[in-house]
């Protein structure tokens, strides 16, 4: 069992710093008591097993609005064992009034400010979503604009198409002219050779 003797510094008074640590050792079973100290600080004597000490020690080092623990002073020693429990030592119930205020108005604020934002922010949403809404009608128009397009090309390449069957179908048409009539011309030359050829070999026998 140890004892460590700490002075808290930062924004530690007046912002429910106290409680805060009193809640946390409840939850580890920590024995001692928390204090303001004059003018800024908190004082804090804490007992324990040595491991569990250092945990509480390192969960009380709050940084969470409203609090702000800038450092910890800490002093070890050997536990006393005269701590039943952990307490807070308040002073004047008039000062301890002001402080219960003092957090109220804090907390408040804060909520009035995050609702602000809540507000800015949804504000924000609004004027992005109208501008998301434009953007969309904006991509729908091109997209219509693209389909004519698509469809005005498609309609121009069926015709080119159509253009280019007739073409190729009147030249198809005159290969196979051209094709009979070399076929024709080819028939005709054979039959003329095989006659000169006939009458060649008449020549030939008459003269022996």
């Amino acid at each position: 069992m140890k004892q460590a003797e700490i002075t808290a510094k930062g924004t530690v008074q007046r912002v429910g710093y106290r409680d805060a640590v009193e809640r946390i050792a409840q939850q580890l079973d920590i024995t001692g008591f928390v204090e303001n100290l004059k003018p800024y600080y908190v004082k804090i004597v804490a007992e324990g097993e040595e491991d569990i000490l250092n945990k509480f020690i390192s969960q009380i080092h709050i940084k969470k609005f409203p609090v702000s623990v800038n450092n910890l002073d800490i002093k070890f020693k050997a536990a006393t064992g005269r701590f039943e429990y952990f307490e807070i030592k308040r002073g004047d119930w008039r000062e301890e009034l002001g402080e219960r205020m003092d957090v109220a108005g804090i907390l408040l604020y804060r909520s009035v400010e995050l609702g602000e934002r809540s507000v800015s922010l949804g504000e924000r949403s609004l004027k992005l979503g109208e501008r998301s809404v434009g953007l969309g009608e904006k991509m729908l128009e091109k997209q219509d604009t693209h389909a004519h397009i698509l469809t005005d090309l498609r309609d121009q390449t069926q015709q080119n198409f159509a253009i280019l069957d007739t073409k190729y179908g009147r030249i198809a048409d005159t290969m196979e002219k051209l094709i009979d009539e070399m076929r024709n011309e080819r028939k005709d030359s054979i039959l003329m050779i095989e006659n000169l050829t006939e009458a060649i070999i008449r020549l030939a026998e008459s003269k022996k």
